[in-house]
């Protein structure tokens, strides 16, 4: 299988099966085509054409090492769309900051280094970005940066005289732009900032849909410290029939949470690098669930 190009074929085959001869118990297997790609590559010569990867695909079955059977999990891969949605958004996301950060640089070098706000993507630190200059910072009335900060802050700071002293400081430590570099740069900053700040109201859109998905499925993993419907729907989505699985050695291999080992003779390594290959999407939404149990419980913030 390749993901979303054997979803449709599977399940007509399997609609027009029970159709066709409902009296006769068939069953639908999805192969790994990375697993059957491996298992070519034990022949050293064999050419690439249809007719030869039918052969491979066959005498791979020949060893008897079938997946577990296709079930109907529509609910699952309904959900998986879902999840699997912003996994990727929530990773644009972050690459768009770290973009937006290095543009920072030219505009603001000592923001982008020393940012004295809590969050660089904050309301107050993209004010600050979009609507003020290092020069105009650096001659700006300490006053009226303490008004100008309190008025996006919504009068948040406890100490907003020392952040905008501090302010003054990068201010004048930073780079100069050349004009002809400032609207440019300021454009280029607005429009990240902007891809950036939809990306995020689309995460909330799906995070609502999500949560009223699970609504409709029975699960206790929302039951853990930390772990909200978002989480949880990841992870179900992933996993499915937790039935699939002998134990939890064989979900870890699933996520691609195993590392190799190299021994010979006597000699065996400590240190050894993780396995690239599992669910992408699992080990993530386990990953971050993992943290965020570890910042909620109190018995696992040690770790």
């Amino acid at each position: 299988s390749t993901d979303q190009y054997s979803w449709h074929l599977a399940h007509y085959l399997k609609k027009q099966l029970h159709r066709v001869l409902p009296h006769v118990q068939t069953a639908i297997y999805m192969l790994n085509a990375r697993k059957v790609a491996r298992f070519k590559k034990g022949y050293d010569t064999l050419p690439k054409n249809d007719r030869v990867d039918a052969w491979v695909i066959a005498d791979h079955l020949r060893f008897g090492r079938l997946p577990h059977e296709m079930q109907e999990t529509l609910i699952y891969d309904a959900l998986r769309r879902l999840t699997r949605t912003r996994f990727h958004l929530t990773h644009e996301i972050a690459r768009n900051k770290t973009y937006m950060l290095n543009q920072l640089y030219l505009k603001f070098s000592g923001l982008r280094q020393d940012n004295p706000f809590s969050d660089t993507f904050g309301a107050t630190s993209v004010a600050v970005i979009e609507e003020l200059d290092p020069e105009i910072i650096a001659e700006m009335p300490l006053e009226e940066l303490v008004e100008f900060l309190q008025e996006k802050g919504k009068n948040r700071f406890a100490e907003p005289e020392e952040i905008a002293n501090y302010l003054k400081k990068l201010a004048r430590n930073s780079y100069r732009l050349d004009k002809v570099m400032a609207d440019p740069v300021n454009l280029s900053l607005s429009v990240i900032l902007s891809t950036i700040q939809h990306m995020e109201s689309q995460v909330k859109r799906l995070d609502k849909e999500i949560e009223r998905m699970m609504k409709g499925i029975p699960q206790t993993l929302t039951s853990v410290k930390g772990i909200g419907p978002v989480y949880a729907a990841g992870l179900i989505a992933e996993i499915g029939d937790i039935h699939r699985f002998n134990d939890h050695h064989a979900l870890a291999k699933y996520a691609g949470l195993v590392w190799t080992q190299y021994q010979s003779g006597e000699y065996e390594a400590e240190d050894t690098h993780r396995e690239r290959t599992g669910n992408k999407y699992l080990r993530y939404y386990l990953v971050q669930a993992s943290d965020a149990i570890r910042k909620h419980d109190t018995e696992y913030k040690a770790f």
